[in-house]
């Protein structure tokens, strides 16, 4: 005999999507005594937060707010606008409240003491399904894949697919907070997209953020990527203290100093992601040279005297690793990019130090992206983020067109966009009752 079909339900607010912008919306809502239900289609809350917290959560950034604010781009001006209400300072207190301690890294970055996304995770679950007196417990729904909103005359409502079979939800408010298209597999797969934009929601297309960007070909492999050999020994190594120069993104040039990583297919890490959005917008199908400053603390003038140092005997490599400390990756490099000859003028081969020409072409696929750009138009929405055109529909999180750098920033206007949206959904509720 199979199961009964689930009965259809009717609820002040529907928040759909268990990720941490969900989450926190549905908090804002829980500790006004809303009734708040979780929908989501994975069978556990907080996938993405738990897998971006397995090699320590990064919680947010504690430089000041308004250089933070900066991380955001074209969309400062709005994210700022959450952030005022929601900063990362509200982010350590609010986790001191759930009784998990942070810290600030060496990097200004803030982390729990453990490092760990879980405990803080259980913690903020048991809030909520226990709030405190006051409050309104939050009713969880997984494994309900949200197929959008139906509208049968004045019966509209959102459609769900269950492992039981099809379910209709009514909802008074409705905070949608689904993620982008990043780690599919966790449950941010885009889907959203078609329906949405079925409602006529403005949306600016979904592309890849935060990730790693192909290279093409080089002077030792006339292909695209990296050459066999350089894969083979050092896909996977980081290049530490470098700079990356990158002309002509927004009209200037860019360059950051940090640590980055050569992948099989080109690079990525930290430092590239903090570029990422420029070197996205100015590849627009085609190439870019962006240059690697391999001694970032080296005049030019210094290292060519070092370079010019009589060797002796010993080989190229050996000498630029005993005056330069120049070996491993940062030697293949010079290898990879550098014809034989070229690398036996000193000159040309002070310039490739200090000027390492890499070929980009294009991003890699989304699904590898820690985040994606695009969305939801922020210019749809009112400034407590919802829908001009859905009056009582609320949007949160990666699901809106903003982007910005991996250092906690994600993770700080995520939490921050829900906020902003459960504290509009709570205020549109009161008006109309």
């Amino acid at each position: 005999m199979s199961a009964a079909q689930p009965h259809a339900l009717d609820v002040d607010v529907a928040v759909i999507g268990a990720g941490p912008a969900g989450l926190m919306a549905a908090e804002v809502l829980s500790a006004a005594g809303v009734s708040v239900h979780v929908f989501d289609a994975m069978p556990s809350v907080g996938r993405k937060l738990l897998l971006a917290g397995k090699g320590g959560l990064n919680m947010t950034h504690a430089e000041d707010l308004p250089a933070f604010v900066k991380r955001f781009g074209p969309r400062a001006g709005t994210v700022g606008s959450w952030l005022r209400q929601w900063s990362p300072a509200s982010i350590r207190d609010w986790a001191q409240g759930l009784g998990i301690e942070t810290f600030v890294g060496s990097s200004n970055r803030v982390f729990p003491t453990d490092m760990k996304a879980a405990p803080l995770l259980r913690a903020w679950l048991q809030r909520l399904r226990h709030p405190a007196p006051g409050g309104e417990a939050v009713q969880f729904h997984m494994r309900h894949r949200c197929l959008g909103w139906q509208c049968l005359g004045a019966d509209g409502h959102w459609a769900f697919e269950t492992p039981q079979g099809p379910r209709t939800v009514r909802a008074r408010a409705t905070v949608l907070a689904l993620g982008g298209a990043s780690w599919s597999r966790l449950g941010s797969d885009g889907a959203w997209v078609s329906w949405a934009s079925a409602l006529g929601v403005a949306l600016a297309p979904l592309q890849a953020a935060n990730v790693g960007f192909e290279v093409a070909g080089t002077a030792a492999h006339a292909g695209t990527g990296w050459s066999p050999w350089l894969v083979e020994r050092f896909a996977g190594q980081p290049l530490k203290t470098v700079a990356l120069h990158a002309p002509g993104l927004d009209g200037a040039a860019v360059q950051r100093r940090g640590e980055m990583v050569i992948t099989q297919h080109g690079i990525e890490g930290s430092l590239v992601y903090a570029l990422g959005a420029g070197i996205r917008e100015a590849l627009h199908g085609g190439e870019l040279t962006v240059y690697l400053d391999l001694l970032p603390d080296w005049r030019a003038e210094d290292v060519l005297a070092q370079v010019m140092h009589p060797r002796g005997s010993r080989s190229l490599s050996s000498h630029l690793k005993s005056r330069l400390r120049l070996d491993g990756l940062k030697s293949a490099l010079l290898n990879e990019c550098l014809s034989a000859d070229e690398r036996q003028d000193p000159q040309r081969l002070v310039q490739a130090i200090k000027r390492l020409p890499v070929r980009l072409w294009r991003p890699r696929p989304i699904d590898e992206a820690i985040s994606t750009a695009g969305g939801v138009c922020l210019e749809s929405l009112t400034p407590e983020l919802m829908s001009r055109q859905h009056p009582g529909v609320f949007w949160a999180g990666e699901m809106l067109d903003w982007e910005a750098p991996t250092g906690g920033y994600l993770l700080t206007a995520a939490w921050a966009s829900g906020v902003v949206a459960g504290q509009g959904a709570r205020r549109w509720l009161s008006e109309k009752r």
